[in-house]
This record gives structure tokens, C-alpha cells and sequence, in this order.
């Protein structure tokens, strides 16, 4: 199967500039990207025939090959992108990436000047369940890298400047050309930062970046949840030699509370009640995370392990005006080291049981019974 004019395939003019070149490609990329056409045989195809077709036009040496000897001019080579994804991909869309998908973060575009960005920090807070429940601004202190204020981030001495690298011309790269082709690698001499300080800064040892502790106030939105990170753009180490600075991200723990436990944005609590409470129904009164006080009602009858629920009573959800609700479960509690007449008293209680006070463990004995007798009539008859 032949193969399609380049410029047919980005639907330029043979006489077209660099920039309508780029754009051409930009908006063809964004249309047939794979990413953007998942499982799309034919968007591949095209994405791929893009890729090959705009790695050779963008070069000036590889452009002008091809438009003496069209597609013959590289059959005897690796024809640039003919192979798909590998090396020359990678290359041919550093720059492309970061117009169509944001990829980068100028780290790629910074560093053939010297300025490479900083790295993202982390930090570890601690917060209560009052604190997650209402929110809070917190001020934390964290050493970092910061811009050396002697040579305003150049890492040059005051009075100087950095230099472009003599060997690349401040590209950062070295191009050699063979034959058809260009082959290309990292400066040696300025490391690939496109530019060389001959005087360095005595404060910062030319990095343009020296260490120092910086006070920070964080907004903790109300409803956080454990393990929430906050990202803080710009505010993480500072770049050398100006370059942009990394991310600060506050990730938050939760301390156990004494009384609640934490389910989403609902909260949970248990409290035990006498068992005279629970046989003739009482009342009793529960602290709310707002700091308020809630009011339980307890009917007469209440068993083990019964749940009331407080609507609103909850935790406030992220970012919403929903709130969640409060959950009190109750456990009867056993009485202990009892009186001579406090026994008394439940022992004449207990002669006056009948099925109807204690309807589900007359149930369950009886059952037992029940059981254990056809257990007995089985044993007779085996015999």
C-alpha cells in the first residue's frame, strides 16, 4: 500500500510555515488521538500516519530531503515515525503535549534555559472530628527551598547574568547531521539547561535556590474525611535557577474521638442504659458534634444493640449542604455487685415472669425443650 503525501496528510500547502504546520498537526492530533478514540482502529492509523508525516516535515533537513525525493528519500532509513510509538514519538510530540493536554508543566520548555522546576513536598497534619465537623485555617511552618533573595533565583552573582552555553547555543542539544538525517543529545557542557554561570551566587552556590522555613496558612474546608489531601499549587520547593516552583500537598489524619466513630458523613455512639431503663422506657441526653445536646427517648421494652437515629446530627458533607446523621445505640447493662435485698427483689421478680415479660427468652427455652425431647424419644426408639 503506498503511502499518502505528507502534506496531504496534515493538509497543508507545500510552501507553509513552521506555525501552520504546528497548528495543522495540533488540531489533526487532537481529533485522531488514541486516547481519544479508544478501540478505533482507524483513528490509530491516522494518529500514527500523523506522526510520521510531521516528523519529517518539521525538521528543516528531513523537509527539504522530501521534497526533492519524496518517500524514497527515506526508504533506506527508519523513516522518522514509520514505526509507530518508539524513540522518535516521544520526541516528535514534547513540545505538541503540552498545547493539547497540559502534559509537562513547562518542565520540558524551562530546562533549555537553565530553570528547572521545583519538587512537590508533603506534609502530615492532624486534625479532630470537631475540627473536620466546623473546618478550620491552620498555620503550619515547613522547611523548604525557597528563591535566593541575593541573585532573585538566577543562581548568578549580583551584577551578572547566566550565560548561553557556547557549545549548544543555548539550546541545550547538539545536532549532528548525517546524511538525510539529525541525530541529537543532551549538551554536555550545560547539562541540557542551555545556559552557563560563570560567576555563581555565594549564597545559593549558583542553584539560585537556598533552604529556609516558611509559615503557611492552610483553609480546611468543613467535612473532611480522613486521608484528604489538600493540594497547595506553587508552595512546594522552590525551582533552580528561577525555575517554577513544585506543589505543597497536606494530606490529614483524623484523631480517634472518645465517643464518636466516623461512617462517611455519618457519625456513631454507643451508651449503655440500666436495665430498668430499659424495661420501663426513661429518656437520657447525648452531646451532638455541633456542641449541642440531643435528647433520646427510650420506650419501655428496649432491647440490646437498638438503634435511635438523630437526623442532621451527622457530619457536614465536602463541598455540599448535605449533612449526615447521628446513630446511638444502646446496650443494657448487667447490675453488679448487688445487695442482699437487691437480690431479693430480682429473685421475687423473676417468680413473677411469665412468657409475656420475657416473651423471647420463654421462646427460645421452650424451643430448647422441644429439641432436647425429640432428642430423648429418638434414643428410646434406637433401643
Amino acid at each position: 500500500m503506498s503511502k499518502r503525501d505528507y502534506y496531504e496528510v496534515l493538509g497543508v500547502a507545500r510552501t507553509c510555515g513552521e506555525a501552520e504546520l504546528k497548528a495543522a498537526f495540533r488540531k489533526l492530533a487532537m481529533q485522531h488521538h488514541p486516547d481519544r478514540n479508544p478501540g478505533d482502529t482507524e483513528c490509530e492509523h491516522k494518529f500514527k500516519e500523523l506522526n510520521e508525516a510531521y516528523d519529517v516535515l518539521k525538521d528543516g533537513d528531513k523537509r527539504a530531503a522530501y521534497d526533492r525525493f519524496g518517500h524514497a528519500a527515506f526508504e533506506q532509513g527508519t523513516g522518522g515515525g514509520a514505526h509507530g510509538f518508539g524513540a522518535d514519538f516521544a520526541s516528535t510530540f514534547s513540545d505538541i503535549f503540552e498545547d493539547l493536554f497540559g502534559m509537562g508543566g513547562g518542565r520540558r520548555g524551562g530546562r533549555g534555559q537553565g530553570r528547572e522546576r521545583g519538587s512537590d513536598l508533603r506534609y502530615n497534619m492532624e486534625i479532630s472530628l470537631e475540627e473536620a465537623f466546623e473546618g478550620k485555617t491552620a498555620q503550619i511552618r515547613i522547611p523548604t527551598s525557597v528563591a535566593c533573595e541575593a541573585c532573585s533565583g538566577t543562581g548568578a552573582k549580583a551584577g551578572s547574568k547566566p550565560k548561553a552555553c557556547a557549545t549548544c547555543g543555548g539550546a541545550g542539544k547538539i545536532r549532528h547531521a548525517q546524511g538525510f538525517f539529525t541525530l541529537e543529545r543532551t549538551c554536555p557542557t550545560c547539562q541540557g539547561r542551555g545556559q552557563v554561570i560563570e560567576n555563581p551566587c555565594p549564597s545559593c552556590s549558583g542553584a539560585g535556590r537556598v533552604t529556609r522555613e516558611r509559615n503557611l496558612s492552610v483553609n480546611i474546608p468543613a467535612g473532611v474525611e480522613d486521608g484528604t489531601r489538600i493540594r497547595l499549587a506553587g508552595e512546594g520547593e522552590a525551582g533552580l535557577r528561577g525555575g517554577p516552583a513544585g506543589d505543597l500537598y497536606i494530606f490529614l489524619s483524623l484523631t480517634p474521638h472518645e465517643f464518636f466513630q466516623r461512617d462517611g458523613a455519618d457519625l456513631h455512639c454507643r451508651v449503655p442504659i440500666s436495665m430498668v431503663t430499659a424495661a420501663v422506657g426513661g429518656e437520657f441526653e447525648v452531646p451532638a458534634i455541633d456542641g449541642s445536646r440531643a435528647r433520646v427517648k427510650v420506650p419501655a421494652g428496649t432491647q440490646a444493640g437498638r438503634r435511635f437515629r438523630l437526623s442532621g446530627k451527622g457530619m457536614p458533607v465536602l463541598r455540599s449542604k448535605q449533612t449526615g446523621d447521628m446513630y446511638v445505640q444502646v446496650s443494657v447493662e448487667t447490675p453488679q455487685n448487688l445487695t442482699k435485698r437487691q437480690r431479693e427483689l430480682l429473685a421475687e421478680f423473676e417468680k413473677l415472669s411469665s412468657e409475656a415479660t420475657q416473651p423471647e427468652s420463654a421462646g427460645f427455652f421452650s424451643r430448647v425443650k422441644d429439641f432436647l425431647d425429640g432428642l430423648g424419644n429418638r434414643d428410646s426408639h434406637s433401643e
